[in-house]
C-alpha cells in the first residue's frame, strides 16, 4: 500500500494561504483549498510572488475547496495559470457563492477586462463539481488506487465543509475551518466516525470564545452607546458569513430604532443568495422564519450600492449626529469601504469600532484592535489617524471553532487518529491546543505543529 504524504502549501505557521497537497501515489494527489495570503502573511516580496504556485501540480486531480473565503480559494486564478485543469469539489452552497467571489477577487487583484473575466468565469463554471453533503464521491476505483470522498458541514459559513478521504482504507480528514457552536444559521458541525490522519485548524487554538448570550448583550450595549452618544457603530466584515450572521442577530433587538446600513455592494449579493439558499439553514433560523421574522431583509436594512452613495453616507454620518450601525468590508480594514467610514470616524469619540472578527498581524484591523484602547493611531492609505473612537471586540462572533470547540471535534470521533496535523494557526495557539489534544490520544499518536 503506498505511503502518503502531505505538503503544505500555505496555513503552515499563519493563518492565511491555505492550500494542502495529499499525495496518495507518485502519480496522483488532490489539492484541499488554494488560498490567499493576507496581512504580514504576504511577505516583502509582493503579493503576486508570493501567490504564485511554485510547486509541482501535474499529479494534482481534484482541487476540493472546503469553502469560499478569499483565504481558501483566492489562488485558484493562478492555480489554472499554471495549468490545473480539473474538477473544483465544492458543496452545493459553495458552488452557488464561489463565482461571485473569485469574480470581485478577479477584478481587484488580477484585471477589469471583461473579455479575461468572462473567460475566467466560464472556466469556473465549467469546472465545479458540486457534492452534496455526507454522499461519497468516488475519484478512482483502480486495484492500489481507491480514492473516495465525501463533504460534511462544518459550520463555519454557508456552504462550508470539512473533508474525509478514504485511500485505500486510510482516512485522511481535512477540517477546513470549523464553525463555533451556536452560529446564527449555521448548524454546529458534528465529528466525524474515525480519522487515521486528522489536517485540523488551529486559528482559535488557544483561547475560548465568549457564549452566544454574552455577544448579544455586549452588542446591545454597543448599540445603546451610539444612541446615546448619537454616533455610528462600525462594524468591519467580510462579505460572507459575519455580515449574515450580524444582520441575523441585529434583526431580533434593533426594531426600527436606528438604521442597520449594509455598505457593500458584494455583501448585498451574498445575503441574497443566503436568503435563495434557506434550506441549508438550521433549525432555529427556520423556526423565526414561521413566525414571521426576516433575519436578512428586515425594514431598516438599507442597501448602499454605488460609490457616490457611499460617500454621501459617509459623509451624511460623520456630520449629521445621527446614531446608526454601518457593516462594509474589509473585514481586516486593509481594503474596501470600512476605510473610508475609519478615515472619517476614528478621529471622533463619538463612534464606535467593533471587530467582530479575527484580525491577522500586519492589518489595520489588528492595529486599531491593539493600539485603540490606548489612545494610538492607525495608518490608512500612507496616512496617520489618530483613534479617539471606542474600540472593542467581540470574540463570540467569530465563525471559528475556539479551543473547546477543537477539542470536541477530535473528543467526538470513535476512533482518534493515529496522527493530527496542526494548520491555519500561530504557534501558541498550536502549542496550547497541542497540550489539550494529548491527553484524548494514544500514547503512540503524534501531534505535528511544525510542518
Amino acid at each position: 500500500m503506498p505511503v502518503l504524504n502531505i505538503e503544505h502549501h500555505g496555513a503552515r505557521d499563519g493563518v492565511t494561504g491555505s492550500c494542502h497537497q495529499l499525495h496518495i501515489n507518485d502519480q496522483h494527489s488532490l489539492l484541499i483549498d488554494c488560498g490567499l495570503f493576507q496581512g504580514a502573511e504576504t511577505g516583502h516580496s509582493g503579493n503576486h510572488e508570493r501567490h504564485a504556485i511554485d510547486f509541482d501540480i501535474t499529479s494534482v486531480q481534484a482541487l476540493v475547496a472546503t469553502h469560499v473565503h478569499i483565504d481558501h480559494v483566492g489562488r485558484i486564478p493562478w492555480l489554472l495559470a499554471a495549468g490545473f485543469r480539473g474538477p473544483v469539489i465544492c458543496s452545493e452552497p459553495s458552488a452557488r457563492l464561489l463565482p461571485l467571489v473569485l469574480e470581485d477577487a478577479f477584478r481587484l487583484g488580477i484585471s477589469r477586462d471583461r473579455q479575461l473575466l468572462d473567460a475566467y468565469l466560464k472556466r469556473i463554471q465549467e469546472a465545479l463539481l458540486p457534492l452534496p453533503y455526507g454522499t461519497w464521491h468516488t475519484l478512482t476505483d483502480q486495484p492500489g488506487n481507491w480514492v473516495r470522498l465525501r463533504l460534511q458541514r462544518a459550520g463555519h459559513i454557508l456552504g462550508s465543509a470539512y473533508v474525509e478521504v478514504d485511500c485505500n482504507g486510510t482516512r485522511v480528514v481535512f477540517s477546513g475551518d470549523l464553525g463555533a457552536s451556536h452560529t446564527p444559521l449555521l448548524p454546529a458541525p458534528r465529528p466525524p466516525h474515525q480519522a487515521d490522519i486528522l489536517v485540523l485548524e488551529s486559528t482559535y487554538g488557544d483561547r475560548l470564545h465568549e457564549n452566544r448570550a454574552t455577544r448579544r448583550k455586549r452588542l446591545k450595549s454597543a448599540i445603546a452607546r451610539a444612541l446615546s452618544n448619537q454616533g455610528t457603530v462600525l462594524i468591519p466584515a467580510f462579505s460572507i458569513g459575519r455580515t449574515q450572521e450580524l444582520l441575523y442577530e441585529l434583526e431580533t433587538f434593533v426594531g426600527n430604532r436606528l438604521p442597520v446600513i449594509l455598505d457593500s455592494p458584494l455583501a448585498s449579493r451574498f445575503t441574497a443568495v443566503y436568503r435563495e439558499l434557506k434550506p441549508f439553514w438550521d433549525k432555529e433560523a427556520h423556526a423565526r422564519l414561521r413566525q414571521g421574522h426576516r433575519p436578512l431583509s428586515f425594514d431598516n436594512l438599507l442597501t448602499v450600492e454605488s460609490h457616490e452613495a457611499h460617500e454621501k453616507m459617509v459623509q451624511h454620518l460623520a456630520g449629521s449626529g445621527r446614531p446608526a450601525i454601518v457593516i462594509a468590508g474589509s473585514g481586516m480594514c486593509n481594503a474596501g469601504r470600512i476605510v473610508n467610514y475609519l478615515k472619517a470616524m476614528l478621529g471622533d469619540e463619538r463612534h464606535d469600532v467593533l471587530f467582530v472578527g479575527y484580525q491577522a498581524e500586519g492589518t489595520p484591523g489588528r492595529d486599531i484592535q491593539t493600539y485603540g484602547p490606548r489612545g494610538g493611531y492607525v495608518v490608512l492609505d500612507g496616512e496617520r489617524y489618530d483613534i479617539r473612537a471606542r474600540v472593542e471586540t467581540i470574540g463570540g462572533y467569530s465563525a471559528h471553532a475556539d479551543q473547546q470547540g477543537l477539542v470536541n471535534f477530535v473528543k467526538g470521533m470513535k476512533h482518534k487518529p493515529r496522527e493530527i496535523r496542526l494548520v491555519h494557526g500561530h504557534a501558541g495557539a498550536k502549542q496550547a491546543l497541542k497540550a489539550q489534544l494529548m491527553p484524548l490520544l494514544h500514547s503512540s499518536a503524534i501531534i505535528r505543529v511544525d510542518l
